[in-house]
């Protein structure tokens, strides 16, 4: 077995959630070709060039596309992270930049890209709310200039209540704050120098949002996702949650 492949054991909980109704014609096995999937986003080979042991070379890509369509990459991570019942979640957000093959879009295009030009280029931010640990819960896009605080407000529909959130200053607005208070919730983030209003402030809790950071190191290490070539943001971000899956089976 090569080491992007997916262990007897993460099978066992990725299988049960599969969709298990083919019509027509078998389909090519599906660990196969999710393997080929994960293939393909380890290396950031093109989808053309996935060896033949994972199956006809278009099979892994429209099998990708037709279970992103699908939902099926979205329950993978809603299943797996929905055992999670701790006190603390944090917010953070990571740019990744766009290879060409990603930037090129025809001139009457409508659809959102989810990329702009920043000061590092073409990029696409990724959002993260995770766990104590660093498991990601959810997970947005947006073009890489675009701020942290409104995306933040938008990952805060998935807090549970009574949760702690950490997150840096760039999230430091009273809209987050009062949203969490809402949730029954203590927002725990440094206070900015220009806010006059003294704000509760643990540095000792604050530290242990290190955790997010590594989550965007694991993330990067598979090149596909460090840097983004497809063209789609939900092509992107279905691949970023497929691998989000298996750092919460593997956690």
């Amino acid at each position: 077995m090569r080491r992007h492949e997916l262990t007897d054991e993460e099978w066992a909980i990725i299988a049960p959630l599969l969709p298990n109704k083919p019509r027509g014609v078998a389909r090519v096995d599906d660990r196969r070709v999710i393997n080929g999937i994960l293939w393909r986003f380890r290396t950031g080979a093109p989808g053309r060039d996935v060896p033949e042991r994972y199956g006809p070379r278009t099979t892994p890509y429209n099998r990708f596309v037709r279970w992103r369509t699908a939902g099926v990459w979205d329950r993978l991570l809603e299943a797996v992270s929905a055992t999670y019942d701790g006190d603390i979640v944090m917010i953070d957000s990571s740019c990744a930049r766009v290879h060409q093959h990603g930037a090129a879009i025809k001139k009457r295009a409508t659809m959102i890209v989810a990329w702009a030009r920043s000061r590092g280029g073409l990029t696409t931010k990724i959002h993260a709310l995770v766990d104590a640990e660093g498991r990601p819960i959810h997970l947005a896009l947006t073009a890489g200039q675009a701020g942290d605080a409104p995306a933040g407000r938008a990952l805060l529909s998935r807090l549970a209540p009574g949760r702690i959130l950490l997150a840096d200053k760039a999230y430091q607005t009273d809209a987050i704050r009062a949203e969490t208070a809402e949730r029954g919730g203590f927002a725990n983030m440094p206070p900015r120098t220009i806010r006059k209003r003294t704000v509760a402030f643990t540095r000792w809790l604050f530290r242990q949002r290190n955790h997010i950071e590594r989550f965007f190191n694991r993330i990067k290490q598979m090149r596909g996702l460090a840097t983004r070539c497809d063209h789609r943001p939900d092509d992107f971000l279905a691949a970023l949650k497929l691998a989000a899956t298996r750092i919460w089976i593997n956690a």
